[in-house]
């Protein structure tokens, strides 16, 4: 710890051999102009061209081509490898030169070979440890910012100036005296301890999860989980005393981030550990369909906080992982994947019941997703008032392809199947009376009551007659009549 908090601008830039100050600006132009920047041009180019070829092929000899890869990236110039080769060859090269000319181009060029390569770790590995997270890009412009902004003050020589003014900025906290300095350097010290303790966790994500598949996924995503976690409080613990903090002395702030999370962190603490929970007894795993809270679909990814399910329909649920602790989940692939689905038909009942069976079992192994075994079955099971009741049980072993485009599919072939074989399906019927005495001789409905005299309530509305019903006789197309109704029962 002790080589942690002696950790400074100065040690770094004494280790790099960076430009200490630049005494003048004439004298830097100077020598930019002098034949001696060519060379300078000349080999800054070669060590790009160097770099670019090394890491080609170092790219082609490695199979992977992961797109938040921190090593390689996308393209060749987009991981970590390539401005880091650069930076040593030019740090390489300029202190090669220094000895035999002045040097004006390097003394620019490592700075920003520098602070692209700080800025290219940060980013890259931010981009691996949370993919996809809104806050990623707001934290890459920041630390580009401050790298650009320190790369500027180093070149500009005024570096140590600024050193020595944030160091004379001092108070006391306790028996211990802290500076401004101290401060940022310990924020320097504990940023690059978090930065190495995710891209490890991320390299570590990476190894387990490549290339599996099912259950064992779920486990995996446990140890991925529990390695980040662990990792991220050992870095923390270790920032915390670069920065010169009494870690004993956090004890009353663990006491009191206790009773927070007993009172008002207790549901997030609960998903927390629900979590961890889930993924070590895999009652529920990563490609599970399942019904929760009245939402179905298959689970995508277990984070430590929430689950995303997403439905057929492309919709994604993001669930806490307290409701697949503590409430009924129905997950239709936890032992097997076989689902049964069914379908309820009625037909009238002179309809042959044994054909009809058999017309509904067809209908059912006509399908590719129909399991043959166990085979589709008919039962007959009520006597309904408008005709037989049939229900027809089939199962599929892929439900996460979908439950209702299958059913469709059967449905329909049920219906062309009766109609071809002349089968009638029952459906309610009503059949509208005119009372006798309600047209009057225009045509037009009597304002007067239905002249049967009937106790049951009748129904008023306005119809459009085609014949009239006293004579037989067509009326006119468009009259329009109140005429009394009365609901018969279905047939």
């Amino acid at each position: 710890m002790a080589g942690l908090k002696d950790w400074s601008f100065s040690s770094l830039l004494a280790s790099s051999n960076g430009p200490k100050k630049i005494d003048s600006l004439d004298d830097w132009f100077t020598a930019l102009l002098q034949p001696t920047a060519l060379t300078e041009v000349a080999v800054l180019l070669a060590c790009i061209c160097v770099s670019w070829l090394v890491i080609r092929l170092a790219r082609r000899a490695a199979s992977k081509r992961d797109e938040y890869s921190i090593l390689f990236g996308r393209r060749t110039v987009d991981g970590v490898l390539f401005p880091l080769l650069l930076f040593v060859l030019a740090q390489i090269s300029r202190t090669l030169l220094v000895q035999v000319m002045p040097v004006a181009v390097f003394k620019v060029a490592v700075p920003v070979l520098l602070s692209l390569l700080v800025i290219r770790i940060i980013v890259k590995v931010l981009q691996a440890a949370f993919k996809n997270a809104p806050l990623v890009r707001s934290l890459e412009r920041t630390f580009s910012w401050l790298a650009w902004l320190f790369m500027v003050v180093w070149v500009s020589g005024l570096l140590p100036v600024v050193l020595e003014e944030l160091d004379s900025i001092k108070w006391k906290i306790g028996s211990s005296t802290v500076s401004v300095r101290n401060m940022l350097e310990g924020a320097v010290t504990a940023s690059i301890v978090i930065i190495i303790a995710l891209w490890i966790s991320a390299a570590i994500e990476s190894r387990l999860l490549r290339s599996v598949k099912g259950g064992e996924l779920s486990l995996r995503k446990a140890l991925s989980n529990a390695s980040r976690a662990i990792l991220l409080f050992v870095g923390l613990m270790v920032a915390l005393s670069a920065v010169g903090i009494d870690l004993s002395a956090l004890s009353v702030v663990a006491g009191a981030v206790g009773v927070g999370v007993g009172f008002g962190l207790q549901k997030i603490a609960a998903s927390y550990v629900s979590g961890f929970v889930m993924l070590a007894e895999r009652s529920v795993r990563i490609g599970d369909s399942v019904k929760v809270d009245g939402f179905e679909g298959v689970i995508t990814d277990i984070k430590a906080r929430y689950t995303v399910v997403r439905s057929l329909m492309g919709r994604e649920s993001i669930v806490p992982n307290e409701i697949f602790i503590s409430n009924r989940i129905e997950n239709f692939s936890l032992t097997d994947l076989q689902v049964v689905l069914f379908t309820t038909i009625t037909v009238s009942y002179t309809s042959d019941p044994d054909l009809v069976m058999t017309l509904l079992k067809d209908a059912a192994v006509a399908q590719k997703r129909v399991l043959k075994e166990p085979p589709p079955s008919v039962n007959l099971v009520h006597f309904a008032a408008d005709g037989l009741e049939f229900v027809l049980y089939y199962s599929i072993n892929d439900p996460e392809n979908g439950q209702q485009n299958v059913s469709s599919l059967v449905n329909l072939h049920v219906l062309r199947s009766l109609r071809e074989h002349g089968i009638e399906i029952p459906y309610p019927q009503r059949v509208v009376h005119l009372a006798p005495g309600t047209l009057n001789g225009a045509g037009m409905a009597s304002p007067t009551a239905p002249a049967d005299g009937g106790s049951g309530p009748a129904i008023t509305g306005t119809t459009t007659l085609l014949t009239d019903v006293a004579t037989g006789k067509d009326a006119a197309a468009g009259d329009k009549t109140d005429a009394a109704v009365k609901p018969e029962p279905y047939r």
